[in-house]
């Protein structure tokens, strides 16, 4: 399951992102199709014997110019958007023809998870959503039919794309390279710190007593005196703040825009390993040390911690009887009746089980894409219901969620499934006009 072969960079969850492609996407607003008499239906063309309507030609049009309409897209001439309409049509069953060749199914359940998605994408649930498509004239049948068609489009896609991808380590240097120097670097401190406190309206000889003492603890911090000792000893900051005695003064490492400036300022020309002249502040004298800097080149991602369990589909065990044994685990825990990580270890079929299912932080793109877009609708603590990836079915909890910057095996990570994206890109739209090359088409009457 830990293979990444995709960075994510659609917001919207892949169901929405084919469907949208499709021109397939209900919102509160919808425009109609034009009122005009529907001539009777003929062929415009046939797909390896398989035959395209007018009709289909029309309906595919209609959702293309509402989409385009909600999104102020400038839309061509009717006869060139229904010549690339039909052609969109052609590509489309010229690769659902070649997906069924090749043994590939979309599942009654499948569907029904798109179909909720869609509804719940769209703010409302399942019936809502069929009302609203019915009050456009697509019927439920066609509907689902269409939702079946773009998943199966997806995954023959993405199985495509995959198998003809490969990054080399040069490639991702040179891009690491590239971002760097499009973007500024942005710096993480980790600074610790001694305080010498100062109370309130303390004399003129406590305040120089004060700053003696801030003196020799910076004279011996300079000569080499273990940091953390000096901590124990002379600061006064509260002790599991950060900074404080009992983590030897250390702030963690942290952007520099959570200092505050003078501590920058005191600090912006120190090595690692630096101590600073004495800062004076309203709470008192810091003598502050730097024990590590790193550039980010401003990079800060969204990070998630989950745990799943995956159940891997053979002949003995179908798509259909892995998800009622998740949903029936998923009830479990929810019930309290069983514990997610006692079940992932007894019964996940990956390498996490004997972790409990937990796969770490995960930087985005470090995961399918399918994974991502169910992870990424979670809320810490909840539990998704039971989906299917090309690994197989999962039952996934997102344990925690941060913003944090990745670590340099992360980040090439990110800058390999980047690179992998637009290849997949490249080789796909090589491919799927191969594959309407190959195709035999007959293109009869222009679609009215």
């Amino acid at each position: 399951m830990i293979e990444r072969p995709f960075l994510r960079s659609r917001a919207a969850a892949l169901w929405m992102a084919t469907l949208v492609a499709a021109g397939f996407f209900v919102t509160a607003a919808r425009a109609q199709a034009p009122a005009s008499p529907r001539p009777a239906d003929f062929i415009v063309a046939v797909v390896n014997s398989e035959p395209i309507t007018n009709n289909e030609v029309r309906a595919r049009l209609a959702r293309v110019q509402q989409q385009m309409a909600l999104e102020r897209v400038p839309e061509p001439a009717r006869a060139e958007l229904a010549r690339q309409v039909l052609e969109r049509l052609i590509i489309e069953r010229a690769q659902l023809q070649l997906a069924r060749q090749n043994g590939l199914k979309v599942d009654e359940a499948a569907v029904d998870e798109a179909e909720q998605n869609i509804a719940r994408q769209n703010g409302v649930d399942v019936a809502q959503l069929r009302q609203r498509l019915a009050a456009d004239g697509v019927s439920q049948a066609a509907f689902r039919e269409d939702l079946q068609n773009q998943l199966l489009l997806t995954r023959v896609r993405e199985r495509e794309s995959e198998t003809r991808v490969r990054v080399t380590e040069l490639e991702v240097d040179q891009f690491l390279r590239e971002q760097q120097a499009a973007s500024p670097s942005a710096v993480e401190l980790n600074l610790a710190q001694v305080l010498v406190a100062v109370p309130e309206n303390a004399s003129a000889a406590q305040l120089e007593a004060l700053a003696a003492k801030a003196r020799r603890v910076q004279a011996q911090a300079r000569a080499g005196d273990d940091f953390a000792a000096l901590v124990r000893q002379s600061s006064d900051a509260v002790g599991t703040a950060p900074g404080g005695t009992d983590n030897g003064g250390a702030f963690g490492l942290r952007p520099t825009d959570r200092y505050p400036t003078l501590f920058l300022e005191a600090t912006a020309s120190l090595p690692v390993g630096g101590v600073s002249e004495v800062v004076r502040s309203g709470a008192g004298y810091h003598v502050l040390k730097v024990l590590d800097k790193r550039e980010t080149g401003g990079l800060t991602v969204v990070q998630n911690r989950t745990r799943h369990i995956l159940l891997r589909i053979s002949p003995q065990l179908t798509e259909a009887i892995a998800r009622q044994r998740l949903a029936d685990y998923r009830r479990r825990v929810l019930t309290n009746e069983s514990d997610f990580a006692a079940l992932a270890r007894e019964h996940s079929q990956d390498g996490s089980a004997a972790a409990g299912g937990d796969l770490g932080w995960a930087s985005p793109g470090m995961f399918v894409p399918e994974f991502e877009d169910v992870m990424n609708s979670l809320a810490p603590g909840q539990i998704a219901e039971p989906f299917v990836s090309r690994f197989g079915v999962h039952l996934v909890q997102l344990m925690e969620r941060r913003r944090g910057v990745p670590s340099v095996r992360e980040q090439r990570d990110i800058a390999r499934n980047q690179i992998r994206q637009k290849k997949g890109e490249e080789v796909y739209l090589q491919w799927a006009q191969g594959v309407r090359g190959r195709a035999f088409v007959d293109l009869r009457e222009p679609p009215q």
